[in-house]
């Protein structure tokens, strides 16, 4: 592992322009197991207006249009569903 200051590794991070591996232990590093939630999809119709400011800030956050949706979702409900 390589030592960098904080600074430049977020830099380097969010620049996403070379590796940042070298710059961190995994030797504690753990896999976190989510637990399987039953999923079904479902078809949803949003104007186009909305799509494309869906997808916009999809971009500025890094994460893809159905993720986004599933965050802003989860915000928003009522929390501990899941085991209903």
């Amino acid at each position: 592992m390589k030592p960098i200051d904080t600074e430049v590794f977020e830099r380097k991070f969010d620049d996403n322009q070379e590796d940042i591996l070298e710059y961190l232990d995994l030797s504690q590093a753990t896999r976190v197991h989510q637990n399987k939630i039953a999923t079904r999809r479902v078809n949803v119709d949003f104007p186009l207006w909305m799509l494309e400011s869906l997808d916009r800030e999809a971009a500025n956050l890094g994460v893809a249009r159905q993720a986004l949706i599933k965050m802003w979702l989860s915000q928003h409900l009522p929390p501990n569903q899941q085991n209903i």
